[in-house]
């Protein structure tokens, strides 16, 4: 019992002095990389170390979750260094908005992220609340090539159901974890000033981002509140337009001068095979992007995602991240550890590849 209580305290003791010369094995802060894959428990070396100095301990349940807590607390420590103060544009849809759970997992990671330090800017869309309404009310969803074709009738329920009920919801949602959230659209501000499509016959009111005023969300984000922003904008007419949700996140970011985009989606990433989900891209920078589409294999729905990515990196947003968001928890996964939860893009340190991707993108 003697030994078991000297082994006990020999352990607390390296715990709570962590830069001793007496624990030089085990405390490692590692630096914020893909390289170096950071897990949630100690290397090997390290937990060899941990059960020889607790053999004789019999934790409780209690115990253990509380130390498996500090623990994981402790790694995510350079992670939140890395991040405090600065801006992160989350553009928030697919399956985490369909599913209560995943919903509730966004908000919870939302609150502590903010709560750590980080500046928060949330960006939503609402598809399938749309049609459920347009249903409710009669009117035959219809797309072209994967857009909303939105017409007077169409836009007057996108307006009302996103920027009078999906952003008034996550904004009571998000107060009520214990954050403060404001809800806004594009149109408040001239945030976001629109301009038609230019596929407008076809499209009808969906229209391209024209310009960005940021300044109505930096006294937001300063006080670290969290500004839910509905992806509706007007023109200079006043006439509204609907938008696509990433297309602003990606501008918003880049006004902002984010450090981070991150968009969440309903596949794990970008794939170096489209047929094999094992098969996932952790890190790529511009110039691999550009490849991976000039050989056909970023296609289909995730063209405009990787091309919205791209435009905010060129513009001066350090990473983006393209995470799935099926994942409980994917924006901790992405943000506070090093395995991440899908693709980071990265930017070109040539300035040369940047004006190729502008061109590429008809920036």
């Amino acid at each position: 019992m003697d030994q078991c209580r000297a082994g006990r305290r020999e352990m607390l003791a390296a715990k709570t002095l962590p830069f001793s010369s007496h624990h030089t094995e085990t405390t490692i802060y590692p630096k914020p990389s893909r390289t170096f894959p950071c897990t949630l428990f100690p290397t090997t070396r390290t937990r060899k170390s941990r059960v020889k100095a607790t053999s004789c301990l019999k934790l409780s349940a209690p115990e253990f979750a509380a130390k498996t807590r500090v623990q994981i607390l402790s790694e995510a420590l350079p992670f939140i260094q890395k991040f405090r103060g600065k801006t992160i544009v989350v553009k928030y849809g697919g399956a985490a908005m369909k599913s209560e759970a995943l919903q509730a997992s966004v908000i919870a990671d939302l609150v502590l992220l903010s709560c750590v330090g980080l500046r928060i800017v949330f960006v939503h869309g609402g598809g399938p609340e749309i049609n459920h309404w347009l249903n409710r009310l009669g009117i035959e969803p219809n797309f072209h090539n994967g857009l909303r074709v939105t017409n007077a009738s169409t836009m007057e329920v996108v307006a009302m159901v996103l920027v009078g009920n999906v952003n008034k919801k996550l904004v009571a949602l998000i107060n009520k974890a214990g954050a403060t959230a404001v809800g806004l659209s594009g149109i408040d501000g001239r945030l976001l000033m629109a301009r038609p499509s230019p596929n407008s016959e076809k499209l009808g009111l969906v229209g391209d981002i024209a310009s960005v005023d940021p300044s109505a969300l930096r006294p937001l984000i300063d006080n670290y509140h969290i500004p839910v922003i509905a992806s509706v904008a007007a023109d200079g007419a006043g006439q509204m337009y609907n938008v696509n949700a990433d297309t602003a996140a990606g501008e918003l970011a880049a006004a902002l001068g984010a450090e981070k985009l991150i968009l969440l989606t309903d596949v794990a990433g970008i794939l170096e095979d489209r047929d094999n989900p094992e098969s996932l891209v952790k890190e790529i920078d511009i110039k691999g992007v550009k490849k991976m589409m000039e050989e056909g294999k970023i296609a289909g729905g995730m063209i405009p995602k990787v091309n919205c990515c791209v435009r905010s990196l060129a513009q001066g947003v350090r990473t983006t991240s393209i995470i799935d968001g099926r994942l409980e928890h994917s924006l901790l996964l992405e943000i506070l550890t090093d395995e991440g939860a899908g693709t980071m893009i990265t930017g070109a340190e040539n300035v040369d590849v940047l004006k190729q991707m502008k061109q590429f993108l008809w920036m």
